[in-house]
């Protein structure tokens, strides 16, 4: 079941700002358990279970890194901006779908080809506005006759794909692991407390979506759902990452070296406490790069106890993103058993 919603809400195409999509998943996964559902103004879906006067915030974003139509050139190339934080050379060569006024349209990101470069710009890799997207028209006429205009959305065009054992990859793991989490738990909740369960909007792009929905609910405490970097595959040392793939989610510590989340220790012994209890697999981290929702939440109003659990997932912000769906299920199993509690705030 873990592997049939995220291969839905992976395949599905949600850039910030651009969530439909993947809401409209959520919304209809989410509708039979919960006693609310809600969209505010800025795109968030909230799904309440009412419960004693002890409230739980579980976020996980809903959007992906993507692109955006900056200007259709004369011989209909379409250049771009991109939408989060890509690493350029990823991109090129990509198959993209842009959300044309008129439907969905197919292209791919082309650039000067390797065959006709001299040396200096082989050793420099393509930057992104070094880049175009190619849909197969020969004019801005033509691109706008297929509803392709400025400002248009665009993703990877990607779709998971099962490799071996409990191995999954697929685009936007980063973060529809994390809807995938909180819609499983939302499924399987046995809690006398009220849960707020919301996908957020535009994390991506500046935790935006998380900062409103947690100071319009105002919860006791928080959880964000998200994925972490692995350190147990070559390119990446065991010291920039002890986060190993199989072993369990990841109860944040701290993130971004301190400059995103310092956790609530309350929180994080809430969760590793029940995980030791149940004989849950988990891992501790610390990391020094990235930060997720939980950094919003927990300095909104007076401030939010919060901590992450993330999935351990490797080549994160790329199309070819790898997960285990053993660590999705514990870490689901993880939060139901601790949301049957409640944190020593």
């Amino acid at each position: 079941m873990v592997k049939k919603l995220l291969q839905n809400l992976s395949n599905a195409h949600g850039v910030s700002g651009s969530e439909g999509s993947v809401s409209d998943i959520a919304k209809k996964e989410l509708e039979p358990y919960v006693d609310e559902l809600l969209s505010d103004t800025l795109g968030n879906l909230i799904a309440i279970k009412k419960g004693d006067s002890f409230s739980v915030m579980l976020a996980a974003h809903m959007d992906e890194i993507g692109l955006m139509v900056k200007y259709i050139d004369e011989k209909g190339f379409i250049r771009f901006v991109a939408l989060g934080g890509w690493y350029a050379p990823t991109l090129y060569n990509q198959r993209v779908v842009l959300y044309g006024e008129k439907g969905l349209i197919y292209g791919v990101v082309g650039g000067k080809p390797p065959h006709v470069m001299d040396e200096e710009e082989r050793k420099k890799p393509l930057k992104t506005e070094e880049m175009f997207i190619d849909i197969g028209v020969n004019s801005p006429e033509e691109a706008k006759k297929l509803g392709i205009e400025v400002g248009i959305p665009i993703a990877i065009d990607r779709e998971l794909t099962s490799l071996a054992g409990s191995r999954v990859t697929g685009k936007a793991f980063d973060n529809r692991v994390g809807v995938t989490q909180l819609i499983s738990t939302m499924q399987h909740l046995d809690t006398k407390h009220t849960v707020y369960a919301v996908c957020t909007v535009q994390e991506e792009v500046g935790l935006k979506g998380a900062r409103t929905s947690a100071f319009t609910l105002d919860p006791d405490c928080a959880i964000a759902l998200d994925v972490t970097i692995p350190g147990d595959h070559p390119g990446i040392e065991k010291k920039q990452s002890s986060i190993e793939m199989g072993k369990g989610a990841a109860i944040t510590i701290v993130d971004s070296s301190g400059r995103g989340l310092i956790a609530s220790r309350a929180m994080i012994e809430w969760l590793k406490k029940t995980a030791e209890k149940k004989k849950i697999p988990y891992q501790m981290e610390v990391g020094a790069g990235g930060t997720t929702d939980a950094t919003a939440i927990h300095l909104t109003k007076g401030g939010i106890p919060s901590t992450t659990l993330s999935v351990p997932t490797r080549y994160i912000h790329s199309p070819v993103e790898v997960v285990d769906l053993a660590d999705i299920e514990s870490s689901v199993t993880l939060l139901t058993e601790t949301l049957k509690g409640k944190p020593k705030l």
